[in-house]
């Protein structure tokens, strides 16, 4: 692990577990460099890691101060900042598309190396050698521990939604942020369920809107929302968990385009942080992989593991075995991970280029 990853999590834990506490100022750079026997530079890195992700801010001329605060509940908090500005997702370019070249290559390869295999109807779930790659990849990239088994593979997020309305109930009462993507509430309303739409502020959903809320399932989209661009908080997503537990509800984590974020470590999921198997995990490979790539992916927790078998398990799966072992492929040759890393640069260059 980088070093300056490693001074960010030994710092991000005393913040949590209140070592540091709300409003407190941290460590001089200089001073944590010495107690750590790194560069300023790498503390710096670190820093910014942790302002990114809400947890320290930067007062000017004064240091570093602690603004993560986990309450016990956070209704009626009244400091909450209204959305600034609504910024729209942009279209996305062919530069951040994986090259053709590649994926034509690999096309061939697996045509050549599977044959007739790929003809073989895929298990109701996905392809076997798709889902091992997928965890492979969370378990190496995201920081998330998930047993392929628990991994369903589906033609589009859309689609999985609905698989997750018939797993959980359509007798349950769906929230989703306010705004948020228009399919979302589309494909809750055409499986009948009942939607309670959440107001967002500038770091997540309105805390008051959150807990006055009767919804058993929460839909979020911690990462960049659409189309209001707002990103969750670290203290927003401890929110979450939270209310998770108090309500003994579910969360819906839509992880779409986290991938490229800029930040120079991944970003942080709420599947990572939960430890009571109340989150079910959703990314799509139409964003990473590029628009023709319509598959997708949720990761089922343990605890829903039985309950989602027996409800939907008899479904067959909806994406062509040679789309599978071609994704599989690129996942296990690491053309995948490296093409996300090369538009993570870009985007950090050109972040740099217009400060």
């Amino acid at each position: 692990m980088t070093r300056y990853i490693e001074i960010y999590e030994d710092v991000r834990k005393k913040i949590v577990s209140g070592v540091y506490a709300y409003n407190t100022k941290l460590p001089s750079k200089r001073v944590t460099a010495e107690n750590y026997g790194v560069s300023v530079i790498t503390v710096e890195h670190a820093y910014e890691l942790l302002v990114e992700e809400g947890y320290i801010i930067t007062r000017e001329k004064s240091g570093y101060f602690v603004s993560y605060r986990e309450n016990e509940y956070f209704y009626g908090n009244k400091s909450e900042q209204p959305i600034r500005k609504v910024s729209s997702f942009k279209v996305v370019e062919k530069a951040e598309e994986i090259s053709f070249n590649i994926y034509a290559k690999t096309a061939r390869r697996v045509l050549s190396e599977y044959g007739e295999e790929i003809k073989v109807r895929p298990d109701a779930y996905g392809c076997e050698n798709l889902r091992m790659a997928i965890s492979d990849y969370l378990a190496k990239n995201r920081g998330i521990e998930a047993d392929y088994r628990r991994i369903v593979i589906g033609s589009g997020a859309e689609y999985l939604y609905g698989l997750i309305v018939r797993a959980l109930g359509r007798e349950k009462i769906f929230a989703i942020e306010d705004p948020s993507y228009h399919k979302i509430l589309n494909v809750y309303e055409a499986e009948g369920v009942i939607t309670d739409k959440l107001p967002l502020v500038a770091d997540g959903i309105n805390s008051e809107s959150l807990w006055e809320s009767s919804a058993e399932v929460l839909h979020v989209t911690p990462y960049r929302s659409f189309p209001t661009g707002v990103t969750a908080s670290a203290a927003k997503k401890s929110e979450y968990i939270k209310w998770s537990r108090k309500r003994n509800g579910i969360i819906i984590e839509d992880d779409f385009e986290s991938e490229f974020s800029e930040s120079r470590k991944p970003e942080e999921t709420l599947y990572s942080r939960d430890d009571s198997g109340r989150v079910i995990y959703v990314n799509t490979f139409s964003r990473t992989i590029g628009s023709f790539m319509r598959t997708a992916y949720m990761v089922i927790p343990e605890r829903l593991e039985e309950q989602f078998r027996d409800r939907i398990g008899f479904y067959s799966c909806t994406v062509p075995a040679l789309e599978q072992y071609i994704l599989a492929e690129l996942i296990e040759n690491g053309d995948f991970v490296r093409h996300i890393n090369r538009v993570r640069r870009k985007r950090r260059e050109n972040h740099n280029d217009k400060m």
